[in-house]
């Protein structure tokens, strides 16, 4: 068997895999609420995520009834973009900035200037951003001293393995990608951008391919876990290459669109090429070799979860999205703008903000949850159009994550994308594709398809479309 874990927002996630691709098992273990105590700011405990992943290999183990020896390889992921920040020790000083975090606009403006944006889309295929690695470096090291060795999910993955013999931290290609320091087209680091901006190349880890070997499980984690000592554990890969992966997104056609707490489209590329204007993310691929451009909307689910936490408090989201099935396609005229924490596709503005638009005394509660899933779907189709526009073609589109379980929102996000969407007979995503990368290459998954021919062409009953 193989071992995937995921090292999400809301939790981490540890699936067993067997030889075939099967789940055996699965156990997630939930992480303390990100805490925001400023508008535009989002942290969270790296010893939480630890000891949540402990708590996931141990209750996964337990559940499949096997033991640590059974499993013969481990692959990591995890959210990407946070910064989290190390002592000479390596022991984390402070809470990490995790991917949403967007209060380091200057550190942004600063490398835009230092560097140049035409500059830094030629060093990296992507703009620097507020949500990405770097921008946060300035932010973390001014509030306490110290040196940037590590991204979010490695601050959990490096206990689990065995550091390279140069004592140095290891990480992976899609994962890097994330920095603003990753030549993306080249699959090394930039140091044009590191060098430009008066950095220490000596920070950066090494960078391997996702499938590559880059340790083996230690005699404490074995202890703490119930893992094997020396089981090998590969480079693994960030969330959304991974849940990629899982979902079979290894081939060109087809699309990936993840309703978790963001809203992702994602879509494989043989060969690299970038938005000339940023709005979507190139980079590489947990595939070896090759590479995928993603949008992204920043409160995707987060915009219901918000929606629930403050205005139906202990609703089911089932019973929301049955609720919503009552208002009209359109909302009576009310629209959702889901920027709850700034944008990226196609804005690329940390300070945009959200809300209802168009609010009268006729709406009802039906109309303001409709709405907020309307939102969020078209925000999710602003992310499909620029993809479309760099030339990758689209036939099928794989729903995931959490707003994908709603039957009600997949016929929605139909006829908004007006595309067919299906969802599968898997539905783990980031865990399950680490675990099929040790099976020798992705598992391609057959799709089972949920949307009726009537929801495929209903874009007037859906939506807006």
């Amino acid at each position: 068997m193989w071992l995937g874990i995921d090292v999400g927002t809301g939790g981490s996630r540890a699936l067993l895999v067997d030889e075939r691709g099967g789940v055996r098992a699965g156990y997630t273990a939930l992480h303390e609420d990100m805490q925001m105590a400023r508008p535009q700011w989002a942290e969270q405990r790296p010893g939480n995520w630890w000891d949540a992943v402990v708590d996931a290999i141990r209750g996964v183990l337990a559940q499949a009834g096997v033991s640590g020896a059974d499993v013969k390889g481990i692959g990591l992921s995890g959210q990407m973009h946070g910064l989290v920040i190390l002592d000479q020790a390596h022991q984390v000083i402070r809470p990490s900035l995790i991917w949403c975090d967007q209060r380091s606009q200057a550190q942004v403006d600063f490398v835009n200037a230092k560097i140049g944006r035409e500059n830094v889309l030629r060093y990296t295929a992507n703009p620097v951003l507020t949500g990405f690695t770097l921008s946060k470096t300035a932010v973390g090291s001014r509030q306490r001293a110290g040196q940037f060795r590590a991204r979010a999910p490695d601050a959990a993955a490096q206990r689990l393995r065995t550091l390279p013999a140069d004592g140095e931290f290891a990480t992976e290609v899609s994962d890097a990608s994330g920095t603003s320091v990753f030549d993306v087209v080249k699959r090394r680091w930039s140091y044009e951008m590191m060098d430009g901006l008066g950095l220490d190349r000596a920070i950066l880890p090494r960078c391997y391919e996702s499938s590559e070997v880059t340790g083996a499980i230690t005699a404490e984690v074995a202890a703490l876990t119930g893992l094997k000592a020396g089981t090998p554990v590969v480079g693994g890969g960030g969330d959304q290459a991974s849940s990629a992966v899982g979902n079979g997104i290894v081939e060109e056609g087809i699309v990936s669109c993840t309703l978790g707490t963001s809203g992702v489209v994602f879509a494989h590329m043989e060969k690299v090429a970038y938005d000339p204007a940023g709005r979507v993310h190139t980079f590489c691929h947990a595939v070896r070799d090759k590479w995928h451009v993603m949008g992204v909307t920043q409160g995707a689910g987060l915009s219901l979860q918000w929606f629930r936490n403050q205005l139906a408090p202990g609703m089911a989201y089932d019973a929301l999205t049955e609720e919503a099935a009552g208002s009209p396609a359109g909302a009576q005229g009310l629209f959702w703008l889901p920027y709850l924490m700034g944008e990226r596709t196609p804005h690329l503005d940390a300070t945009i903000r959200g809300g209802w638009i168009g609010l009268t005394a006729r709406n009802t509660r039906a109309d303001l949850i409709r709405a907020v899933i309307e939102g969020v779907s078209y925000s999710q189709r602003d992310c499909l159009d620029i993809i479309e526009e760099l030339g990758v073609a689209v036939s099928d589109v794989r729903a995931s994550g959490g707003g994908a379980k709603s039957a009600f929102w997949r016929g929605l996000l139909a006829g908004i994308l007006n595309k067919r969407v299906v969802t599968l007979e898997t539905q783990e995503g980031s865990a399950y594709g680490r675990g099929t990368i040790g099976l020798g290459g992705p598992v391609r998954q057959r799709a089972r398809d949920v949307q009726s021919r009537d929801q495929r062409d209903g874009g007037g009953d859906a939506g807006r479309g």
